[in-house]
């Protein structure tokens, strides 16, 4: 028998679009309490986010190609299409930002492996409260100037991306997962 936990695990998958409603304040509250259970070498903490809702949201694919432009690498027009058409109707995208270590105390790679997770967690989170959520590195994620106009100075962190959080457009069909196996292999002592 497979406990209600892991069938909820078992069956999460990103739901790119969504719309309103998104997470209630008491739903956001447990994603984000979820997002601070990550596994977190040093205790550093250093996941950051940014809640961007409502008519704000549509406003970040023009961030973007504003950045873009400024950075002389515009995003292609497909591309901008597509940022429009995913946020359109999405109520709640987190921004999310991972803590550079300034002392070198903990390594970069774990501090985003940290921070990996936190986002990991939070989308298991959105999806056992019957949420849709997806996480994208799209929309300028690596275009200078967007993380810093999200409150994420390019000193000090370095932007993720974003997860979108709302109610599932369409009813997901399961997906369809690979066989683990193809991906494990033991190691014996020689």
């Amino acid at each position: 028998m497979i406990p209600d936990t892991l069938k909820t695990l078992l069956s999460r998958h990103s739901i790119k679009f969504v719309q309103a409603p998104g997470p209630t304040d008491e739903q956001l509250d447990l994603i984000l309490r979820a997002a601070m259970c990550a596994p977190d070498h040093g205790a550093v903490r250093p996941w950051r986010f940014a809640l961007v809702r409502g008519a704000d949201v549509p406003a970040l694919v023009d961030l973007a190609v504003r950045a873009g432009e400024a950075a002389g690498t515009p995003l292609p027009e497909p591309k901008v299409a597509n940022a429009r058409k995913w946020l359109s109707r999405a109520p709640l995208v987190v921004a999310i930002a991972c803590a550079l270590d300034t002392d070198g105390r903990i390594p970069d790679h774990e501090r985003m492996l940290a921070t990996g997770t936190a986002v990991g967690n939070m989308l298991n989170a959105a999806h056992a409260l019957g949420l849709g959520a997806f996480w994208s590195t799209g929309v300028g994620t690596y275009i200078d100037g967007v993380g810093e106009a999200l409150g994420f100075d390019a000193l000090d962190y370095r932007f993720m991306g974003y997860l979108s959080i709302g109610t599932p457009i369409d009813p997901a069909e399961p997906a369809e997962r690979p066989d683990y196996r193809d991906f494990v292999s033991e190691w014996h002592a020689a």
